[in-house]
């Protein structure tokens, strides 16, 4: 379940993402470029045969969440950390530390989505970094929440 213990306290950072609609050929390029060569991604016919809604290609969840992460890429910078550097005195940024994900409903080709993003100053190191988390809310056309996830990363130590 991702982190939702967002400090009311602390400065929150918000955007939101332009849209994508996935394609049948994105969610082969994925499971192909990963090699995720299960049954529920490479034979029609198992998933055809599978009950319910999961009877259809769908996307699997690591390719929604980079996804999410590619939908808010072009503004994370100058929209929110361009921002927090200012006032919450961020170092060079260090890279990806952690993310937590719970998917809530299936994507289909077809399916629109877009991202939410919240971000906030989770916490300073011992060593003066900064920990950051940006939690993203994925939603479909319908506006339903199809995946959260919280993604942490890490900045060096501030000017």
């Amino acid at each position: 379940m991702p982190d939702k213990s967002k400090p009311e306290e602390k400065a929150v950072y918000r955007l939101s993402s332009h849209r994508r609609t996935i394609t049948e050929t994105d969610i082969v390029n994925f499971v192909n470029l990963t090699g995720l060569h299960e049954p529920p991604f490479i034979d029609m016919e198992f998933v055809g045969s599978l009950p319910g809604s999961h009877n259809r290609r769908f996307a699997p969840a690591p390719l929604l969440i980079s996804l999410g992460m590619g939908l808010v890429a072009t503004r994370l910078g100058p929209d929110i950390i361009g921002k927090m550097a200012a006032s919450e005195h961020l170092g060079a940024f260090h890279g990806m530390i952690g993310v937590e994900a719970a998917v809530r409903s299936p994507v289909y080709p077809g399916d629109t989505l877009f991202v939410e993003l919240e971000a906030w100053v989770d916490r300073k190191t011992s060593k003066g970094q900064t920990i950051v988390d940006l939690h993203h809310t994925m939603k479909n056309q319908e506006n339903e929440v199809v995946v959260l996830f919280t993604e942490k990363v890490i900045f060096e130590a501030g000017p």
